[in-house]
């Protein structure tokens, strides 16, 4: 996509007649039909974020010409000092430095980055705001000690996150949040990756497939269950409804029978997804050794991330391997280059896939 033409920035205008305040960016947004965050990217010239058409740009110049709107100085002279911090906000109770952890291997590339870049870091957690999206409206104002602060979790609050980034302040969001106007995120491909996998097992001669996965719109779990729908569908297999297991508490609702019914109707590999609590993998996991079945010669198992610490000792899935110390350094790359008023590309990290022990051919009917 051809990137959209940088234009100089209004001159002032006069204020409207009768006005005694300074016009604010909020005015500017509701004049242009445009979100607050979308008028702070424009009037600084930065292409955080999605891409903002040339018509949308214009239309808030023109509304900051003609509600004579300019800077607050002071704002730039504060935006303008650096201390050499960034901060790493967990949506947790505690920061996750367990190497179990699945945010440990963000976490150390984060480290490694930042060093390697002159950095230190502030490591912030939801604790004092009640855990994530709790606290009202300022519940997340302290990150503001540091330069620039990196998210990490799949819920984080996204008024509060519009409000940091219509203010100018640069942040990240480790994982895909495209659906939040101006926020600049670093995310894995787990679309072309989950494909990958429903290719491997199409292959392998497997005609019915179902996905297990929580009930959770988070992007990391939607991007996920379309990567395994677009490979179900370029390899010609069933993909609607009944392809996709999703329940609020797989451990206690996909049981053994469960399973059983779907081995009667001709399914023959199954594929979870990875998420914080790994409730999908264990569910599926523990449904197919209660059924007295062994993986992968009566069933095939396949899970789209890693497996939860608990069960890291069993036998490797077949899967993909997600590059987090590779996206945390990535995050911090985009961090660093937003704090010092660049532009920031955000990319889209390769997930490798992994052949695994659990997954073979279907089983052989006589």
């Amino acid at each position: 996509m051809e990137e959209p033409r940088k234009r100089s920035r209004p001159g002032r205008a006069p204020a409207p007649t009768g006005r005694t305040s300074r016009p604010r960016q909020a005015e500017v947004a509701r004049l242009a039909g445009v979100s607050q965050a979308t008028v702070s990217l424009v009037l600084a010239d930065k292409k955080q974020g999605a891409t903002i058409s040339e018509e949308t740009r214009q239309k808030v110049l023109d509304a900051a010409r003609e509600l004579g709107y300019v800077p607050d100085p002071a704002a730039r002279r504060l935006a303008a000092a650096r201390n050499n911090l960034l901060g790493v906000f967990s949506f947790t109770a505690t920061f996750p430095t367990d190497v179990q952890h699945s945010y440990y291997p963000f976490l150390v590339g984060v480290e490694q980055e930042a060093a390697a870049c002159g950095y230190d870091l502030v490591l912030f957690t939801g604790s004092s705001s009640g855990g994530a999206g709790a606290g009202g409206p300022d519940a997340l104002s302290r990150v503001r000690l540091a330069d620039g602060c990196l998210f990490l979790g799949r819920h984080a609050p996204a008024d509060e996150l519009r409000r940091l980034v219509a203010d100018g302040y640069p942040v990240v969001h480790l994982g895909r949040r495209d659906e939040l106007e101006g926020l600049a995120w670093v995310g894995a491909d787990y679309v072309s990756a989950s494909r990958e996998v429903v290719d491997h097992l199409a292959r392998a001669g497997h005609r019915r497939i179902v996905l297990v996965r929580e009930d959770d719109d988070a992007p990391a779990s939607t991007d996920r269950e379309h990567g395994f729908l677009k490979g179900m569908e370029a390899a010609g297999l069933p993909a609607g409804p009944a392809a996709v297991f999703r329940s609020a508490d797989p451990e206690r609702e996909l049981t053994a029978g469960r399973l059983r019914e779907w081995l009667r109707d001709g399914v023959t590999a199954f594929v979870a997804e990875e998420t914080d609590t790994g409730a999908a993998w264990r569910a599926l996991c523990n449904a197919v050794r209660e059924a007295g079945l062994d993986s992968p010669r009566d069933v095939s198992l396949a899970l789209l991330g890693s497996p939860p610490a608990d069960l890291a000792d069993g036998p490797q899935p077949t899967g993909f391997d997600i590059p987090r110390p590779e996206l945390g350094a990535a995050a911090v790359r985009t961090l660093a280059a937003l704090v010092a008023g660049e532009d920031a590309e955000e990319p889209l990290v390769t997930c490798l896939f992994r052949p695994g022990a659990t997954a073979g051919p279907p089983p052989v009917t006589t």
